[in-house]
């Protein structure tokens, strides 16, 4: 027990500072995250803005064409469960209000989307009402996304 402790203050103190040669300590510095993902770059707002106008255009379609057929394969469910790891993921690492309210939005679709993966025999009407839900969900991230071109400068109080 006690040698743990050592080792505990040992990191502590090799952390918290740096000689110098001289006897004085000076502060080491860690890179500072700023908790932005997509506003430190308005090319992410704008990729998050298009991708998902795209797939809310894509849902619509499917509605109006009456097109109710979900795929109910292993690799799709599969990529469904990686995509919702990775936006959690990004929802949990940015301290940006705006930017976790997008991803927990496409977190929402990509769950919705693997729940009718795996449920086989779903009727054509709640496919219809999940495209129509999923495709609002879907402009909705995409109007969250323009959100962020604001950056992260202008915005002071938008972290959690």
């Amino acid at each position: 027990m006690e040698m743990d402790q050592q080792i505990e203050d040992a990191k502590a103190g090799a952390g918290a500072s740096v000689g110098t040669g001289g006897g004085a300590k000076v502060a080491a510095k860690r890179p500072s995250r700023s908790g932005h993902l997509m506003c430190r770059a308005p090319l992410w707002g704008v990729a998050g803005f298009l991708s998902c106008a795209y797939f809310a255009w894509i849902s619509f379609s499917h509605v109006t064409r009456s097109e109710y057929d979900w795929p109910h394969d292993v690799w799709t469910a599969t990529t469904y469960i990686v995509w919702i790891v990775l936006l959690a993921g990004l929802a949990v690492d940015t301290r940006c209000l705006r930017e976790r309210l997008f991803f927990g939005l496409l977190v929402i679709n990509f769950v919705a989307g693997c729940g009718l993966t795996v449920w086989r025999n779903v009727p054509d009407g709640d496919v219809r009402l999940a495209r129509i839900g999923t495709g609002a969900l879907w402009a909705l991230a995409a109007l969250v996304s323009l959100s962020t071109l604001r950056g992260a400068a202008d915005s002071p109080g938008n972290h959690v």
